[in-house]
């Protein structure tokens, strides 16, 4: 069974666009979470356009209480900036279940490509081994590439979340070589004991493919599944990808 993630940025993103707290973070969380999702992730950025650092209090102790996953993405070199207080200083407040490493720069509109583990090798083990220390689990953000694989296994994350854009993109066009690159990376993870998680531009449509490839431990939705709610209702449209996941 794969575990399903709901990325709530996009719920954020609604709230923000008024005053006030609606949509409610944490009534459409507990929503997400009793229809069966696994887990919750955030991706606060410098910029605060969805997830504000104010936010990671609440939702890290409603996680608890409902005994589920709280995964917060974001660059681990993100500095201090106006009110926000730097990525590593948020992980070292709320101690999340699991820390994802992206590498984003602040002006990015959304996440479009995975680390090179090769050139960040030294950076990367720090902060690691910092996550380590405390407890919450690893997972880096790569491309479908054996070599950044075999990087990533050389740091010893605990896991890899692919960077599914392309996948999503391939699928629609039909593109079997594209489409083969990442059912041989998932493969290839897999048999060399890395643990798998995926996520970006996974819907309905597209997920049952990627999930054929191998064994993914986790997947983390947001954009199409908060679209997709709109047309199914939040609750109906978790359930329907858990009934894919299982």
């Amino acid at each position: 069974m794969t575990k399903l993630s709901v990325n709530i940025n996009k719920i954020a993103l609604i709230r923000n666009s008024r005053k006030g707290n609606n949509p409610s973070l944490e009534f459409f969380s507990k929503k997400i979470i009793e229809a069966g999702a696994a887990g919750i992730t955030v991706h606060p950025r410098p910029d605060a356009r969805h997830i504000k650092p104010d936010d990671l209090s609440d939702l890290s102790l409603l996680t608890k209480e409902l005994n589920v996953e709280f995964n917060i993405e974001g660059n681990p070199y993100e500095e201090r900036s106006g009110d926000y207080p730097g990525f590593l200083n948020l992980i070292d407040a709320i101690i999340p279940s699991q820390c994802t490493l992206v590498p984003d720069d602040r002006n990015q509109l959304t996440s479009d490509h995975g680390w090179n583990i090769h050139s960040e090798h030294n950076k990367l083990k720090e902060v690691l081994n910092y996550l380590k220390d405390n407890n919450i689990r690893s997972s880096i953000f790569i491309d479908p590439d054996k070599s950044q694989l075999d990087a990533a296994k050389d740091i010893e994350v605990d896991r890899v979340e692919i960077y599914t854009g392309p996948f999503a993109e391939a699928f629609e066009k039909k593109d079997g070589a594209v489409l083969n690159l990442y059912k041989e990376a998932i493969e290839y993870a897999n048999e060399i004991d890395l643990e798998v998680n995926a996520g970006h531009d996974l819907n309905l449509d597209n997920l049952p493919t990627l999930l054929s490839y191998g064994e993914i431990k986790e997947v983390s939705i947001g954009h199409a599944l908060i679209s997709e709610s709109l047309v199914y209702g939040i609750e109906n449209t978790v359930k329907k990808y858990i009934k894919i996941t299982q």
